[in-house]
Formats: C-alpha cells, sequence, structure tokens
C-alpha cells in the first residue's frame, strides 16, 4: 500500500488488516507504521530510485494487490510529477494482482492538484488499474480539511463558514472506504468509480453538527466573504498553515460531491451516512482539545516568529553600550553576543514564518532561551528582580515553545 502514512492510508490499512490481510505499508517515513505492527517499505516517490520498476518488483510477487493512496494537495510540478505519475507508472509495471489508484471528486477544477491528479489516473487506467473518487473522508480521527473542520466548528462565540456555506457534501467514514477498496480488490471492477455516504449535506449544517458532537452551545454562522477567504488562502499557502490555501479553498468552491449511485448499486452493504457514523461515538477530551488547539497552533507559531524576528532586529540594531555596563562585560564583546545572537534569532525568525522543520527549529528555540537565561542569570542574576519582568518572561516563553513542539507533529 502506497501512502499508508496519511491520514486515509493509515485507516484503510488497519481495516485491511483486521479483515485478516497482509498488508506492506510503504511511505516516506514507515517507522511508525513499523512500531504499529506493519511490515514497511522505506519509499520517498520523488526519489528517482522509486521510478524504477526494479526497485518495487520484489516486493510485489504473483497476485499481491496494489493500493495507491499517495497524493499531494500542494507541492512543486517536480513533486508532483513524481509522485503522481513516475512512481505510479513504476508500480504498476511490475504489478501483478488486482490494482486500486485512490483519486479524488473534483478534479476536472482549474488547480494543479486536479491537473496531476487527472494524470495519475490516465496512468493508473492505461494500465488497467481501477480507480476510486472519495469525496470527504471523515473518521474518529481527522486531518487537514476535516480538522479544519472541527476547529470552524469549535470556534469561539461564531461558527465560521465559506461564503453562503451551501457546498454540498456526502461524506464517507474512512473504515467504510476501505470496506468498498476490499470489496473492489476481491472482485475488481475495471473503471473510475466515484464513492461516499447516501446523506448529503451542506458546509453550513456539517459544521453546526460537529459543534453539536463536541457538545458546544449553538452559535450563529459567520459567513466569510469570499474576497476574506481568497485572501486567507493566499497568506495561508505562503506561510503553511496547513489545508488553509486558495488550492483547498478553489477545490470547494469548484464541489467534493461524489456521484455515488452507479457504485453503491454494486456494494454488498452501503456506507453510513455522516449522521449515523458521527455520533456513533461521544467526543472525547481529545477531540476537543484538538479543535480548539488546531487554529491555535499557527497563530503560536507566528506570534514565536515574531518574538524572533523581533529580537534578531534589535540585537542587530541597538547600541549597546548601556547593557554592557549593565551585565558587566567590555563593550566589544557585547556587540559581538548582541550582533550575533540577533543572527541567530532571525535565521529561527525566519524558519517559522516558513514552518521549515518545526520539531529540530523548536528544540533551537529552546535552546537559545535556556542559553540566554543562564548566561543573563550568571553575568546579572538581579534581572530576575526587574520590575518589569526581565528574565522572568522567558519562563511563559518557554511554555510556549513546548506547545509549538507538542503540536508540530499531526500524524
Amino acid at each position: 500500500m502506497l501512502g499508508a502514512d496519511g491520514f486515509i492510508g493509515r485507516h484503510v490499512a488497519f481495516a485491511l488488516r483486521r479483515a485478516g490481510h497482509e498488508v506492506t505499508a510503504s511511505a516516506r517515513r514507515p517507522g511508525r507504521l513499523a512500531r504499529m505492527g506493519f511490515p514497511v517499505l522505506a519509499a520517498d516517490l520523488t526519489d528517482p530510485a522509486t521510478h524504477a520498476p526494479d526497485f518495487w518488483a520484489p516486493h510485489l510477487g504473483p497476485g499481491v494487490a496494489v493500493v495507491n493512496l499517495a497524493g499531494l494537495l500542494t507541492g512543486t510540478e517536480a513533486a508532483f510529477r513524481a509522485v503522481h505519475v513516475q512512481a505510479l507508472t513504476a508500480v504498476l509495471a511490475v504489478a501483478t494482482g488486482p490494482c486500486l489508484h485512490v483519486s479524488a471528486v473534483g478534479i476536472d477544477a482549474d488547480t494543479p492538484f486536479a491537473r496531476w491528479r487527472r494524470a495519475s489516473e490516465q496512468v493508473a487506467l492505461a494500465a488497467g488499474a481501477m480507480v476510486l473518487r472519495p469525496g470527504l473522508v471523515m473518521a474518529d480521527t481527522s486531518y487537514g480539511g476535516s480538522s479544519a473542520l472541527r476547529a470552524f466548528a469549535a470556534f469561539p462565540g461564531i461558527v465560521p463558514v465559506v461564503g453562503d456555506g451551501a457546498q454540498r457534501f456526502n461524506p464517507i467514514h474512512a473504515e467504510d472506504l476501505a470496506q468498498v477498496i476490499a470489496t473492489l480488490l476481491a472482485a475488481p471492477v475495471p473503471g473510475v468509480h466515484e464513492v461516499g455516504g447516501p446523506e448529503e449535506i451542506s458546509l453550513a449544517a456539517l459544521t453546526q453538527r460537529l459543534r453539536a458532537w463536541l457538545g458546544l452551545s449553538p452559535a450563529p454562522l459567520w459567513h466569510v466573504p469570499g474576497w476574506l477567504a481568497r485572501g486567507a488562502g493566499r497568506l495561508g499557502a505562503a506561510l503553511r498553515l496547513g489545508p488553509i490555501n486558495t488550492t483547498a479553498l478553489r477545490q470547494l468552491d469548484h464541489g467534493v460531491l461524489a456521484d455515488v449511485a452507479p457504485l453503491l448499486a454494486r456494494l454488498p452493504a452501503p456506507p453510513r451516512g455522516v449522521s449515523d457514523f458521527l455520533m456513533a461515538r461521544p467526543a472525547g477530551t481529545q477531540d476537543i482539545w484538538q479543535a480548539r488547539l488546531y487554529l491555535l497552533k499557527p497563530v503560536i507559531r507566528l506570534v514565536l516568529a515574531a518574538l524572533w524576528l523581533g529580537s534578531g532586529l534589535l540585537g542587530l540594531l541597538t547600541p549597546v553600550t548601556g547593557f554592557a555596563g549593565d551585565i558587566g562585560l567590555p563593550a566589544p564583546l557585547a556587540l559581538l553576543l548582541a550582533r550575533g545572537g540577533g543572527l541567530v534569532d532571525l535565521a529561527l525568525g525566519l524558519a517559522l514564518l516558513r514552518d521549515w522543520r518545526p520539531v529540530p527549529v523548536g528544540l533551537a528555540q529552546l535552546g537559545m532561551v535556556l542559553a540566554y537565561t543562564a548566561g543573563l542569570t550568571l553575568l546579572a542574576p538581579g534581572l530576575w528582580l526587574d520590575p518589569f519582568g526581565g528574565l522572568l518572561k522567558n519562563l511563559p516563553v518557554l511554555a510556549l515553545i513546548l506547545a509549538h513542539l507538542a503540536l508540530a507533529e499531526e500524524r
């Protein structure tokens, strides 16, 4: 299974294993899947090595089925081509068992995501693979768009929806999607199939229903104007704010409603509707925390970026004569420390703005704050008694960095 470490991929991998199948989970970093008990295959699909059939041949013996769930929402043209065309072509060239490629509805939209999804479907169909197009996929856990929906549902005082909120969905639970995949692998049906749940619901109604599931009091809808949503999407793309980006908005405007009737007629049991699976279990503490923290995560990152950028500029531009006397250092040494620290602070701020390697950057922030705190404590312990907070303010900064680190990984 390619893309086994994704939101949908993990659910499908677990469901197929539970049904008695032996699942080899392939992902760029499969360590966690290995710890979950799966045999794994490390494969970075942007690596040219994975574009050769010989890379896959040892793992695709007679009759071994292939399920491809790998895909990108955003990325460079080279990355899209590698993941959606080159790696898939290599896999299908040596596959001998049934092959199923998972695509998405709405791929006739004018976005790079849709264009490369169309290209991957052509590769799959040319090799005789089945193509499955799910609409909105939800689950007991969440990721990306479904996490954003929960976050908007938990928004304090209001419930934001894009535009009029009339966009239509027929969500399918990831467990039910896995059952559809298992059914098609057991009895292949060539061609392209759309899949979703039997219940249609608007974006506004779905968000309100999620709020009710979380146990929160009803709140009025706030219809976010198109110009504001597009501005937020452009800002989100520039700052890498997860599913808040122009591609997601354009796909939402285009539609995420699956035509489920043809495939449902072939299934032994239809998927559940969203009203059924959403209320099948109570929301737990982890659900309400995740919903409330999801939008705070980028806020924390940007606040820390502003802190480090501001600190860096002060370190580079502020005269240090008075400060050198306060901490008892010669002016040249104080200047060297201030300018060097300013450069490091600027680097941390820029890394946070781009969300570059969040865990190492988070650890570097901890190291810098602890170093500043320890150094100034040795040189000027009286700063702990500063009436304006002085070194005491480093304590909440450390706590904020720890929160940033705790939220760095979403799956």
